[in-house]
């Protein structure tokens, strides 16, 4: 490619923070749930890089670029049937099967949202405030090129705290800093939820709790494993083997997928469904709370049965 900027290019990085930046300074966009990704076209060919510089192309056939000469920094994401990112679904894509990849660029294709122009024509845009090039990034000729939206008071930008997975602030006059978590900022959508301990794992250290397993209540009236929380104090994870084991079902093992879903073989204790938790997370993918949940507090007051599974609804 002769285009002003070549893979692999790192991408610039957000910092995190707990709350929105406020003043004249940053505008806001919202948080998607996909793989980022830099798109390099050159006419009617298309590089599609990875965050980790990998190319993506071949996974992800049915994303169409309008022909051109530009780069653009943006995400792939794939909605399920109600409108939601899934990143399971997106996941699936990184398979060595190229039927299966075919079919499920058909039954489920994914969309490239861009948010911001690195490169037009001959000219890198990388030392240039983020305001210029989010006004290129507008005036790209480039029909059918999905943009995301952006807003400039932290007002606006609450909605996307509620209904998306959070929100990216940028500093307006911040040039791009490939690979430097500098002039960006996240913040993820916090939600909580009270879950019943049906397990717990055990720690690196002897005699102490590692995780907790968190489960809801579907409408059938099953118990359904949902997560873990790990976010113990140290001395915590000592004092909770006492507090736990008066509760405990017998029901010990490895980590068995039909119930204790997780790429690794873990030990586990089963829990009789007595204890409830109060804990907060911020992503839900598959029925399942995808990162590790934090612990807040004990709920004494919540009898198990109302710990609902529509507690991770939208």
């Amino acid at each position: 490619m002769a285009l002003p900027l070549s893979p692999p290019l790192s991408p610039q990085l957000a910092r995190s923070r707990s709350s929105l930046p406020s003043g004249d300074s940053w505008a806001y966009e919202p948080k998607f749930d996909g793989f980022r990704a830099i798109a390099f076209v050159e006419g009617d060919s298309v590089r599609i890089q990875s965050r980790g510089g990998r190319p993506l192309e071949r996974y992800f056939p049915e994303l169409n670029f309008p022909p051109g000469r530009y780069v653009v920094d943006g995400e792939i994401v794939i909605e399920d049937a109600e409108g939601r990112q899934d990143f399971d679904l997106l996941s699936q894509r990184i398979h060595p099967a190229a039927s299966r990849i075919e079919k499920l660029s058909v039954e489920t294709p994914a969309r490239y949202i861009a948010f911001d122009l690195l490169a037009d024509d001959e000219r890198s845009l990388l030392s240039e405030p983020f305001s210029a090039r989010r006004a290129a990034l507008e005036a790209l000729d480039a029909p059918g090129l999905d943009r995301t939206p952006l807003v400039r008071t932290p007002q606006e930008a609450e909605q996307w705290l509620r209904s998306a997975e959070g929100v990216v602030a940028k500093e307006w006059d911040a040039p791009y800093r490939p690979g430097e978590r500098a002039g960006m900022a996240k913040i993820k959508r916090l939600r909580t939820a009270d879950a019943v301990l049906v397990g717990w794992r055990p720690g690196k250290e002897p005699l102490t709790v590692g995780s907790l397993i968190l489960g809801l209540y579907d409408d059938a009236g099953e118990l359904r494993v949902v997560g873990h929380t790990s976010s113990l104090r140290a001395a915590e994870r000592r004092s909770l083997v006492d507090r736990l084991r008066p509760f405990e079902s017998g029901e010990r093992g490895s980590a068995d997928p039909s119930r204790w879903k997780n790429d690794k073989d873990l030990e586990w204790v089963g829990l009789r469904p007595e204890l409830v938790v109060e804990v907060s997370f911020d992503h839900v993918a598959g029925g399942r709370i995808r990162h590790g949940a934090k612990l807040k507090r004990w709920r004494e007051d919540k009898p198990p049965a109302d710990c609902r599974i529509e507690q991770l609804d939208d």
